[in-house]
């Protein structure tokens, strides 16, 4: 047909729709009763949490947990890390019926998650470390209460009698008050010693020092200021008990959060340490706080059963390398049979499955349940945790992954190459 002759018009039968028919596509959202349980079903993604958790908190607890350490930029690497990862994707692989469970120190779990230790958490939510660790019985994973928690191990043990707990713990300047943490973990049913290592000293947080959120606490007027827009924040702390470090209020001489912090940073801190608990935990002990090839090869042939790949978050010293880039060079400095987690700038579904493909068994996190809980407390840690495992499930599907033990190293590249990781 000559391209200048006009094409006709489309002639359209059209008909009034019956609302039988329109009632198929025009279906409104159910209204969430309450509002958390509104704010928490409009958040689609972790990062969608954290707005909500800025909204919701004081600026200081927030910059508490969204914080890092001097100029931050070790923090930043770790997200930028996971954000340039390349997927490469399997053609023609039947992903139907998926399996996301993983297999971590001998257990069975369904996503390749830990609930990682984490201070303070009663300053966030007043639900605290209980509401982490129910939350982690509830769905069968494991949660890691922190020696400075402001919730006790036997506490936390009662909140939830049926979870696989474990214990992080800054071996302090006080042996005996060590050894009484390892016998409290240890009577209470606790599995798993994880050692924390990157804290000789104290990292410098800039943000916690200009809202004067330090050890002891020196707030200035602006931060009060800000903080009392938060009524319902404050009504909760007022009533629900003063927030310190549980696990330590027993101790002699009744010492102050600073005298603390001294025993709990403690630049002595080295390999006979290490040795000291293995002789007196009998349970499985991680080393947290890895970032080289070498330190984790020293520290399997002390006899610990594993590490985790670790800068803190970008909390203790800045400038180090991302947790994602080194992970591949100490998965195969320590071998297969070590048990390697990473934490640090775990936010989205898309990253767990990078770093299982680049050789951990399952992540820690840390900042993504915290701004759950900031947005809405136990119920908020449960949307964290959905919101990764669809993201997770999601993404293993359309990489032609069926099973999570099958994800390997030829499914995700860099772009550009990753920095490799120092010996």
């Amino acid at each position: 047909m000559p391209a200048d002759i006009p094409l006709a018009p489309i002639s359209t039968a059209r008909q009034i729709p019956r609302w039988s028919e329109l009632r198929e596509v025009v279906q409104f959202r159910r209204p969430q009763a309450g509002r958390t349980a509104r704010r928490l079903s409009r958040a689609l993604t972790v990062e969608d949490l954290r707005a909500a958790a800025r909204r919701t908190t004081p600026r200081a607890v927030f910059d508490y947990v969204d914080g890092a350490a001097e100029e931050e930029i070790t923090a930043a690497r770790n997200l930028a890390a996971f954000r340039r990862v390349v997927f490469r994707p399997d053609a023609l692989r039947s992903v139907a019926d998926p399996d996301t469970s993983v297999e971590v120190l001998g257990k069975r779990l369904p996503l390749p998650v830990i609930f990682g230790p984490t201070g303070y958490t009663r300053m966030m939510h007043h639900h605290g470390e209980a509401a982490v660790a129910r939350v982690a019985e509830h769905f069968g994973v494991p949660y890691a209460l922190s020696t400075v928690g402001s919730t006790s191990i036997e506490d936390v043990r009662s909140a939830a009698p049926g979870a696989d707990l474990w214990f992080q713990v800054y071996y302090t300047t006080d042996e005996k008050l060590n050894q009484q943490l390892l016998a409290r973990a240890e009577e209470q049913g606790y599995s798993t010693l994880v050692l924390t290592v990157d804290t000789s000293v104290s990292g410098m947080r800039l943000r916690d020092v200009v809202n004067g959120l330090t050890i002891p606490p020196t707030l200035t007027a602006k931060t009060f200021l800000n903080m009392s827009r938060f009524p319902g924040w404050w009504f909760h702390k007022l009533t629900t008990g003063g927030i310190g470090f549980a696990s330590l209020d027993a101790l002699p001489g009744n010492p102050t959060p600073g005298e603390v912090a001294s025993m709990v940073f403690d630049a002595g801190l080295d390999f006979t340490s290490l040795d000291w608990l293995r002789r007196h935990w009998t349970g499985r002990l991680l080393v947290k706080g890895v970032t080289t090839a070498g330190s984790a090869r020293e520290i399997m042939e002390r006899g610990a059963d594993g590490v985790v790949v670790s800068n803190h978050g970008g909390r203790q010293l800045d400038r180090t390398a991302a947790t994602l880039d080194v992970l591949p060079a100490i998965r195969e400095a320590v071998g297969q049979q070590a048990a390697v987690l990473i934490d640090s700038g775990i936010r989205h579904g898309q990253d767990i499955v990078a770093a299982r493909a680049l050789g951990a068994d399952a992540v820690m996190l840390g900042r993504a349940y915290l701004y759950g809980i900031m947005a809405g407390g136990q119920d908020g840690v449960v949307r964290t945790y959905e919101i990764l495992a669809e993201e997770y499930q999601r993404c293993m599907q359309l990489l032609g992954v069926r099973r999570s033990e099958d994800l390997s190293e030829r499914h995700v590249g860099f772009d550009p190459p990753g920095a490799g990781a120092p010996a």
